[in-house]
């Protein structure tokens, strides 16, 4: 399981580090904030990492849309604003 479905989990379960990875969106570079945040919790976590499973997440879209799309569509991928609408409720 990788970090980010691990940290998605435990906010979702704990309030505190729920509570804590939104208020990261705060910051005047909320994506550093995420990371560093991320790792304090035991979550360790770099901006290399998200823009990573962000490209291996695209990639993967593409390949499973019937034998792959032109292009990606607006929005799929976005691992960082994803974590945040898993933990929204």
């Amino acid at each position: 399981m990788d970090t980010m479905t691990k940290l998605t989990i435990a906010a979702r379960r704990n309030s505190e580090i729920k509570e804590a990875m939104l208020k990261t969106r705060e910051a005047a570079d909320p994506a550093d904030a995420f990371c560093k945040k991320a790792t304090e919790l035991g979550f360790p976590l770099t901006l290399g990492d998200l823009l990573s499973a962000e490209s291996t997440t695209r990639g993967n879209l593409l390949k499973s849309c019937n034998g792959g799309a032109d292009g990606p569509l607006e929005g799929w991928g976005d691992v960082y604003e994803e974590f945040f609408a898993a933990i929204k409720y």
